[in-house]
């Protein structure tokens, strides 16, 4: 665990009109708030850089570094042990990956600060990322349904393609992790002049061993409260909304969720979400039942190919579903097909 100078940390009360954050021996200045959420914020920062410290220093791989000394920082507040074992298991398995497609934690700190009435500290936390301001595939496509405008078919297979790469990575550890989160607002874009957008995913807050074995219904439900906290409930696997009382649970569940992501990347929502819309609709039975709507119209934007690749990936009995090597194949396939 990093941790930092607690008394130049107390300028929190400075934060949102700006002031100064340490991360360990690094300073950075808080420009402003990009967003937050539950106990968490995001704040753009500048590193101010000394003679005896930086980040230069301390980060092996200097294409991670800004040229202008730029990056993005989460603040989290953390309020009991709870919380605390969340955010250092969020740490940890983010200290893990190194992969293009996959948002490198540049440092963190978690800092003691003033203690509550019971005498218990509270604790933040503080996380440094590389920025990408042009935002997440969520805030894309949003402002591409107000224009009704669509990505091209090659630019879908590259930012999934990108995808697969990421989870590849993470899949491919002994025991293999799965994100448990794989959705829209978790994937960051970036335009690149004459090339399809940068695709990485983020957030390793529910990033865990994927493999589990259910052995009894108590098990099982225990699974279910826990991914009914951690993985968004439009893009959640069947068998982590009905899990059955023996059962063998893989990575695949990610292979579900890349499903709806891919479909989301194409319509802007996942394949799902007409259930919460509809009187009388299920979310939950949709997904269990694999109920995909497509969108009406005579013409669609996409060649059905790729709706045939989604329902694939979409196979409600996890035995059956594809690997992410399979759908690298495949989607390797698809753009030999329909562009470079």
């Amino acid at each position: 665990m990093g941790c930092s100078f607690s008394g130049l940390n107390a300028l929190y009360d400075a934060v949102n009109g700006g002031g100064d954050v340490w991360i360990n021996e690094n300073r950075f200045r808080i420009l402003r708030q990009l967003g937050e959420g539950g106990f968490a914020y995001v704040f753009l920062v500048k590193e101010v850089i000394s003679e005896s410290s930086g980040l230069a220093k301390k980060i092996k791989d200097s294409s991670l570094l800004s040229v202008d000394g730029i990056y993005a920082m989460k603040k989290v507040l953390i309020q009991n042990n709870e919380q605390l074992q969340l955010v250092k298991e969020e740490i940890r398995v983010s200290s893990l990956f190194s992969h293009p497609n996959l948002l490198p934690l540049l440092d963190h700190a978690i800092i003691a600060v003033k203690s509550t009435q019971e005498g218990a500290a509270n604790y933040e936390a503080y996380l440094l990322f590389p920025v990408h301001l042009d935002g997440t595939l969520f805030d894309h496509a949003k402002v591409m349904k107000t224009k009704k405008e669509f990505f091209t078919t090659t630019d879908v297979l590259h930012i999934f393609q990108q995808l697969c790469a990421g989870l590849k990575h993470m899949h491919s550890f002994d025991p293999p992790y799965a994100h448990n989160d794989v959705k829209p607002g978790n994937v960051l874009l970036t335009h690149r002049k004459g090339q399809p957008p940068l695709a990485i995913l983020m957030d390793f807050g529910s990033a865990r061993p994927a493999r589990k074995q259910i052995r009894s219904r108590s098990e099982a439900l225990q699974l279910q409260e826990w991914a009914s906290e951690h993985c968004s409930a439009p893009f959640r696997a069947p068998e982590l909304w009905d899990c059955p009382s023996h059962a063998d649970i893989d990575e695949r569940t990610d292979v579900w969720s890349l499903g709806c992501t891919l479909y989301a990347i194409m319509y802007g929502v996942s394949p799902f979400e007409y259930a919460l819309g509809e009187s009388g609709g299920s979310l939950q039975l949709a997904i269990v039942n694999a109920q995909i709507k497509w969108p009406a119209g005579p013409k669609t934007p996409y060649p059905e190919s790729l709706h045939q690749f989604v329902t694939w990936m979409l196979q409600p009995q996890p035995a059956v579903r594809p690997r992410i090597d399979d759908i690298i194949i495949h989607v390797n396939k698809l753009i030999a097909k329909f562009g470079s």
